[in-house]
């Protein structure tokens, strides 16, 4: 995970050096900003979902092909629910469609986890979240 975690930080410093050789080369490296991929995937996606999920337990991560998958988290102010999320990176380039969210919900009913409907909106709302979290890193990114 630390090597994930270095790669990502690598990969949005990357685009920085080339923002002091004036307007062309600003405008430049704003242009290459939207596709950082020393990862495999756009890596304010990454970044950005890394962030949003850090509150859950990660089962599997994998730089290249763009995939993150939790394990099941259970809010501890809804101790009969639980939460799984797999998130995909579909693109190099940072865009609104390049992110996939699927998320399983569970409810315990007896004793035992039976499988529940997910809003979609909740789906929705993850994917908004990381798009505007990588949005954010680039612009900061961008700027300096």
């Amino acid at each position: 995970m630390t090597r994930l975690r270095t790669a990502a930080y690598l990969a949005l410093l990357l685009p920085l050096a080339a923002c002091s050789h004036g307007n062309k080369a600003r405008m430049q490296a704003d242009i290459a900003a939207s596709k950082v991929t020393t990862i495999g995937v756009n890596a304010y996606l990454w970044r950005a979902t890394l962030d949003t999920l850090s509150f859950m337990p990660l089962l599997q991560t994998d730089s290249n092909g763009g995939v993150i998958v939790t394990d099941w988290y259970v809010n501890p102010s809804a101790p009969t629910e639980r939460m799984k999320v797999t998130v995909t990176i579909l693109d190099q380039d940072l865009r609104a469609d390049a992110v996939r969210v699927a998320a399983l919900r569970q409810v315990n009913q007896g004793g035992q986890w039976v499988a529940a409907p997910v809003q979609a909106a909740t789906v929705q709302k993850l994917e908004d979240i990381i798009l505007t979290r990588a949005r954010d890193l680039r612009r900061a990114a961008v700027a300096n």
